[in-house]
């Protein structure tokens, strides 16, 4: 099997790279691809090829995209055509009726009505799916309140170069250098919208994501979904303050044991991005019942963003195709 990681150079990519290695991948080879800019670097012990009219795509099996939506619309296509399957980390595919948007623990029967693409979800909506998906599943979900805390990471290695600069001039009283990649400074700052605003509308993209995700991941239209998507000082990891109102009563007793229960969620007190980052799983506490409405409760959420919030759900996906194509070989 031969698996490409599109985006090699990027935070998400790199983090690809270790992670087939990390989990053993059953790949005969791995080829990292990027822009002409990378070709040549050396990522996790490969040399970045370029990828440009000349790429040989002919072979690989599975590519893995985190390399943005342009990219993916332009070239997720050709290596479908040269006999790939492509898992794309970016929002090119995720509104396609046609392409499954798959939360490795939640919706994997999702993968059988792939056509040769598939989506991984937006970071924030992927470690909310974990969490809330046993709930849904036991008591149905009626309405959703989220408020998210997004770690810098999630916008890419300039944002975290420029939270790291403004700390280090303002801890050593220099003048704090001016914000580039944010509206302003996100040194011991919180700026209260993530993402960008469409024209025309008061919610960001990041918000309108979570928000459609949420509802094609669950299969549940009628669900209402609330998100304030917020950036805050943070490398890794992002944080959700959650409130979940069920269809159906749902006690905490028993929703503390079906969260303690689902796989990749690890029950805990208060999670916090730190004890999360460079970990896999997504981290539930805080939760505790919401006085105010008698089928409502509420949770804390904490993942780290750059693994099971892109590359680790990808591997993943891979994982299960992987297993599939053995079966089938042996069948």
């Amino acid at each position: 099997m031969r698996v490409a990681v599109v985006g090699a150079t990027g935070n998400v990519g790199r983090v690809m790279l270790a992670l087939l290695r990390e989990r053993a991948f059953p790949a005969d080879e791995i080829v990292a691809f990027a822009s002409q800019r990378s070709a040549g670097a050396r990522v996790d012990g490969l040399t970045v090829r370029p990828l440009d009219e000349h790429a040989r795509l002919d072979g690989i099996d599975i590519a893995l995209f985190s390399a943005g939506a342009s990219t993916s619309r332009e070239w997720a296509p050709r290596f479908v055509d040269a006999g790939a399957i492509v898992i794309d980390n970016s929002s090119a595919f995720r509104r396609d009726p046609t392409v499954p948007l798959v939360v490795s623990e939640v919706n994997p029967h999702a993968l059988r009505s792939h056509s040769g693409v598939i989506a991984n979800p937006n970071c924030s909506t992927m470690q909310l799916m974990v969490a809330l998906a046993p709930l849904h599943r036991e008591a149905g979900i009626e309405r959703l309140v989220v408020s998210t805390y997004q770690s810098v990471s999630g916008t890419g290695k300039r944002a975290l170069d420029e939270l790291d600069a403004q700390a280090r001039a303002d801890l050593h009283g220099a003048q704090m250098p001016a914000p580039d990649v944010y509206p302003e400074q996100i040194a011991f700052n919180v700026i209260g919208a993530a993402g960008s605003f469409p024209e025309g509308d008061d919610h960001t993209d990041e918000e309108r994501k979570m928000m459609f995700e949420t509802r094609k991941i669950l299969e549940d239209e009628s669900i209402g979904v609330a998100v304030t998507c917020v950036r805050v000082p943070v490398r890794v990891s992002h944080s959700e303050a959650v409130n979940v109102q069920t269809r159906e009563p749902l006690s905490i007793e028993r929703a503390r044991e079906l969260l303690a229960g689902a796989p990749g969620v690890v029950l805990e007190h208060v999670p916090s991005p730190l004890r999360a980052a460079g970990r896999d799983e997504v981290f539930v506490g805080r939760l505790r019942r919401d006085d105010s409405h008698p089928r409502a409760l509420s949770m804390w959420v904490v993942s780290d963003n750059l693994r099971k919030g892109a590359a680790t759900n990808a591997i993943q996906i891979a994982e299960l195709l992987a297993a599939d194509r053995a079966g089938s070989a042996v069948a």
